[in-house]
């Protein structure tokens, strides 16, 4: 029995080997693998709706608040300051006319004082003079004598030199007022004070600073325009602007976590474009920017705050905004078609800014405009629109009905 399992095992392993073989490969052979069918794959795009509208432009420009009137004060006369108001302190406001300073005016009382007594000293020796040359007249006339007498019988000489020196001595009492009027220190307008460098003690001489002041009536904003922002405002000329008025503007400045606006006008333009950056100035301006004088409601616009300027641009008809990323390179944009594929569409800029493009043709109104960026777009492209039901790929369909019927084989 031993002999005979040596003898016909290993062949009967063989043969059981080569059935187990058999039976797989019919096995694979009944049950083919499913192919799957390729077609042109959707590419997935975010679009927006194109709205045509009317609209103004707005033209983003910035600058600093600076006061319509400043003035360094500096002393005319020179003296001891013997008293300073309460209100010449950094930031502290005053009205017109109100004493700041003052220099102590006694020598230049006692200045006027001379003046005046030597100006009626003056007056005194010309009536005298006058009297005398009245006399000497009526002397010739009653001595008989014929002609006319000389300017010396007159003393028509003395009486000039009378003269002269009484119009010498009428300009030294008014220059003696001038400088006792100078020993007070004021100013025409309501102010604030930017900056104090005197105090109470403190002599000081004809140029001395004495501090920094402006007008709070009103203050204005530089604000810098390129050619092509001009373009588009409706900026009247120097000899148009009594006739029409300047753009309206909104300011606005971030203060405190809040963006806080005001409302500013244009009221000039400087006339002249700036050699080194080639820009116009026009010059904004906002009334009572402190709120003290009762002519504005707004928040207090502090001047040296850095504002932003929207200016209110011209009327646009018809036109359909974009964000400025949808615009390519090439003045096109890329459009959804109805059919969901891929169209590349020139279109007329009107005007192109840092966030957005305004287009005055090529896109119509309720067009789905891509805002995804592609890379090397290609005419006829399937799209699947993000947040849509998007439709199966061209083939799909079909694919699925030829895998079907050879799984039914």
């Amino acid at each position: 029995m031993m002999e005979f399992l040596r003898k016909f095992l290993p062949f009967g392993l063989i043969l059981l080997s080569i059935a187990v073989v058999a039976v797989l490969v019919g096995l694979a052979r009944g049950k083919r693998p499913e192919r799957k069918a390729e077609g042109p794959q959707a590419v997935l795009v975010d679009v927006i709706a194109a709205e045509t509208r009317s609209l103004n432009l707005i033209i983003a420009s910035q600058g600093s608040v600076r006061p319509r009137t400043e003035t360094v004060l500096v002393a005319e006369v020179s003296g001891k300051v013997v008293s300073v108001s309460p209100d010449f302190v950094a930031g502290g406001f005053f009205k017109a006319g109100d004493t700041l300073l003052q220099i102590d005016p006694s020598d230049y009382r006692t200045a006027l004082k001379a003046a005046e007594a030597n100006l009626a000293s003056m007056q005194a020796r010309l009536a005298d003079e006058r009297a005398r040359s009245e006399q000497a007249l009526k002397d010739w006339r009653n001595l008989g004598r014929s002609g006319e007498p000389s300017d010396l019988v007159l003393r028509k000489p003395q009486l000039q030199d009378a003269m002269a020196n009484v119009s010498a001595a009428e300009a030294a009492v008014q220059k003696a007022k001038r400088d006792l009027q100078r020993t007070r220190i004021s100013v025409p307008y309501e102010g604030l004070v930017r900056e104090k460098r005197v105090d109470i003690g403190q002599y000081a001489s004809p140029g001395t600073p004495l501090g920094v002041t402006f007008a709070i009536d009103s203050a204005e904003i530089r604000l810098p325009l390129s050619a092509d922002d001009v373009a588009y405002l409706d900026l009247p000329s120097a000899v148009e602007s009594a006739e029409r008025p300047f753009p309206d503007v909104t300011l606005s400045a971030e203060e405190g976590g809040e963006i806080r606006t005001w409302q500013a006008r244009i009221m000039r333009t400087e006339g002249v474009v700036d050699e080194t950056s080639r820009v116009v100035y026009a010059v904004a301006q906002v009334i009572d920017p402190y709120g003290v004088l009762g002519q504005s409601v707004q928040d207090e616009l502090k001047v040296g705050t850095f504002v932003r300027a929207a200016i209110r641009g011209r009327a646009l008809q018809d036109v359909v905004v974009l964000p400025r990323f949808a615009l390519r390179d090439d003045d096109t944009v890329l459009i959804a078609n109805a059919d969901d594929q891929l169209e590349i569409r020139p279109v007329t800029v009107v005007r192109a800014e840092p966030r957005q493009v305004y287009i005055g043709a090529g896109v119509s109104d309720g067009e789905r405009v891509v805002t995804t960026t592609l890379e090397a777009p290609i005419t006829g492209t399937r799209l699947a629109i993000s947040g849509a039901e998007s439709s199966p790929p061209a083939g799909a369909a079909e694919a699925r009905m030829a895998a079907s019927a050879e799984n039914a084989e």
